[in-house]
C-alpha cells in the first residue's frame, strides 16, 4: 500500500507542472471536435511515459546517461525540435470547430510524431524520471517495486487523458477560430520560452 500511495503521490507531483508535453495533449483535445481524433498524441505520449518509467525503475536509463556526448546530443535536438514545434504551433490556422472538416489540425501520424518528440526529446523530462522516480524507486524491491511502478504508469496515462478534456471542453465554450487560434499561439509561446530555456542548459551544460 506505502509503494501504491507513494507511486501515485510522486507521479502528480511530476506530471502536474505546465511542460511542452502537457500543453500539447491540451492543444491537440482543444483542436480537435471529436475526442477520438487526439487518441494518437494521448496513447503516444502515455507509451513515451511507460517506457521512461521503466527504464528508470530498471536502472537502464541511469546507465545510458553516463555517456556525456549521448546527453549534449539529446539536448541538441530537443532543443531543435521545441523550436521547430513552436514556430509550426504558431503558424497553424485552426478554423471552428463547426467547420472541423477544413481545419488545419495534426494528422494522427503528426500527432504520433510530436507526442513522441516532446516526451523522449526532452531532456529534463528524463533526468526528471531518471532523478526522482528511478532515485525513489531504489527503496522498493520485487512486488512493492512493481506496484511503484504501475501506479506512476497510471496516474501518467490518467492525466493525458484528462488534459485533452479538458482541452476539448475549453475549445468548445468559444466555437471560434479566433479562440483557437490564440490558444495555439499561448502554446506557441510556452513551447517556444523552454527551448530558450533548454539552450541556456545546454549552454551552461558545455
Amino acid at each position: 500500500m506505502q509503494a501504491l500511495i507513494h507511486g501515485i503521490i510522486l507521479s502528480f507531483g511530476l506530471i502536474l507542472p505546465l511542460g511542452v508535453q502537457n500543453v500539447f495533449i491540451f492543444n491537440q483535445g482543444a483542436t480537435h471536435k471529436k475526442f477520438i481524433h487526439a487518441c494518437p498524441a494521448i496513447i503516444t505520449a502515455g507509451i513515451c511515459d511507460t517506457i521512461l518509467i521503466f527504464l528508470a525503475v530498471t536502472g537502464v536509463s541511469v546507465v545510458v546517461l553516463n555517456f556525456e556526448w549521448l546527453t549534449i546530443l539529446l539536448f541538441i535536438f530537443g532543443f531543435i525540435f521545441l523550436i521547430y514545434m513552436g514556430v509550426v504551433m504558431w503558424r497553424s490556422n485552426p478554423v471552428a470547430n463547426d467547420n472541423i472538416e477544413n481545419q488545419n489540425r495534426f494528422s494522427a501520424r503528426r500527432q504520433i510524431t510530436f507526442a513522441a518528440s516532446v516526451s523522449l526529446l526532452n531532456p529534463h523530462a528524463i533526468i526528471d524520471t531518471i532523478g526522482v522516480i528511478g532515485t525513489s524507486s531504489l527503496t522498493y524491491t520485487g512486488h512493492d517495486k512493481l506496484i511503484f511502478a504501475i501506479a506512476c504508469i497510471v496516474v501518467s496515462w490518467i492525466w493525458f487523458f484528462f488534459l485533452a478534456i479538458l482541452g476539448r471542453k475549453i475549445g468548445q465554450l468559444g466555437n471560434s477560430r479566433m479562440l483557437l487560434k490564440k490558444m495555439n499561439q499561448i502554446s506557441a509561446i510556452i513551447i517556444l520560452g523552454m527551448a530558450l530555456y533548454l539552450g541556456f542548459n545546454l549552454y551552461a551544460y558545455l
